[in-house]
């Protein structure tokens, strides 16, 4: 009998195809977990969650490593523990610590498939979405039942713009092991093709199988969030945020979705005190653009602008480890009106590299705002070629459209009714277009 396709899949037929999958899984108030062991350690940290006190598995692995320095096991261990280290830091040199020890694993056992999968996820932290894939196929090779190496490969396909392969992955993996990185998949790629209801049926699957733990609990709760807050369901993604909150207090994630939530609704002083919190636990750039943009439209230009020149040097810090940040540094650019003609060359690098939906709405972006704006339709339309429903992309189009001196009011309609508070600096454009 032919496995149920859980992408395509619509709500009620998620539900029932995922009851399949779900022996093993932990229900919410069942037994206490057994103690941590070198397995389950490896599992957590490959799956992007602490697995404990990172640091101290990271100075107990370093120490042991001392005494042993051949043994793989260690070395592998140690590699993602310095990749959660980059995750729980924002200090991209433990990228560079990661790569070094798990190469040496790989000198040591050419076909260690922790190693080879480490480096496969440590390619995409980076964006390196070309040698994701090869290691992560190479992971494979080694190990075919693994799922979580199917997860890595749908994610690099995704970015290389490989839609179809990437779904077949993901629901690949969802078969060999339902949990919260496959049903995560599951949902991201219902929201691209725009079942916004079938992506949060499979995000609650996400957060019932991770009911147990405290980190992978508040995550999908804030995805559920922020899936909420992407259709305007302000209410709604308030609950879910503050219940990632009451898991895990302080979930920095969760404090940058909900000041996100506080800016839609016009909150921009509660707004602004939420993102300083994160910035001050987490200092990734998307924290401190927003927290500059927050102090920009209070009147707090200065303090705006000290933000965006911390923002400029942490992307600088970020490429100096190994981290493409081309897509991301002239979306915000192009944003801010700077450096529009470098912004768009950055744009057609990025585009060229990860030519997936986001990196197509970027460049038709950059084009639209340097004037191009016949080119720039080419490219809006890619960017929408699966249906996905961001407003973000729906007000690109609908500025194309204006520039072409054609109506722009269905595009600007369907972002408006979609999610009318979608960007602090553009949402005003987007009404005026509407009208």
């Amino acid at each position: 009998m032919a496995r149920p396709r859980l992408i395509a899949a619509g709500a009620a037929a998620a539900l029932t195809a995922a009851a399949l999958f779900l022996g093993g899984l932990t229900a919410r108030g069942s037994a206490p977990a057994a103690q941590p062991t070198a397995a389950s350690h490896t599992a957590q940290l490959a799956a992007g969650f602490a697995a404990g006190d990172t640091q101290g598995l990271v100075t107990a692995l370093q120490d042991g490593l001392r005494t042993r320095p051949d043994n793989v096991r260690g070395l592998d261990l140690l590699g993602l523990a310095y990749q959660q280290r980059a995750r729980e830091t924002a200090d991209p040199s433990y990228y560079v610590r990661s790569e070094a020890v798990l190469r040496r694993a790989l000198a040591i056992a050419p076909r260690d498939l922790e190693a080879t999968s480490g480096l496969a996820s440590l390619a995409l932290s980076r964006h390196r979405f070309g040698l994701a894939l090869r290691l992560g196929r190479r992971a494979l090779a080694i190990s075919p039942t693994t799922a979580r190496n199917y997860g890595v490969v749908g994610d690099a396909l995704l970015e290389l713009g490989r839609y179809h392969e990437a779904f077949a992955s993901f629901d690949t993996m969802a078969h060999l092991k339902p949990g919260v990185s496959s049903y995560a998949r599951i949902a991201y790629a219902r929201e691209l093709l725009g079942n916004l209801d079938g992506a949060r049926a499979a995000l609650l699957l996400a957060r019932d199988a991770a009911a147990d733990e405290r980190e992978p609990y508040a995550w999908t709760e804030t995805q559920l969030g922020k899936l909420e807050l992407s259709r305007g369901r302000l209410a709604a993604a308030a609950a879910h945020l503050r219940a990632a909150l009451r898991t895990f207090p302080g979930y920095v994630y969760a404090l940058d979705a909900l000041a996100q939530v506080e800016t839609a609704r016009g909150n921009l002083g509660r707004a602004g005190a939420l993102e300083r919190r994160a910035v001050e636990t987490i200092p990734l750039p998307q924290f401190v653009g927003l927290l500059g943009d927050l102090l920009q439209v209070t009147g707090h230009s200065r303090a705006a602008r000290m933000q965006y020149r911390t923002e400029d040097g942490i992307r600088r810090l970020l490429a100096a480890n190994g981290v493409r940040t081309d897509l991301e540094t002239a979306l915000f650019d192009i944003d801010h009106g700077v450096r529009l003609r470098a912004s768009l060359a950055l744009a057609r690098q990025a585009q060229r590299e990860r030519p997936s939906i986001d990196g197509d709405d970027v460049l038709a972006w950059a084009l639209a705002r340097n004037g191009r704006c016949s080119e720039a339709l080419h490219y809006s339309q890619l960017a929408l070629r699966l249906g996905t429903k961001d407003s973000a992309k729906l007000f690109h189009r609908a500025e194309i459209e204006h520039c072409l001196g054609r109506d722009a009011r269905p595009w600007a309609r369907r972002a408006l009714a979609l999610n009318p508070q979608f960007s602090l600096l553009w949402s005003p454009a987007l009404r005026r277009l509407a009208r």
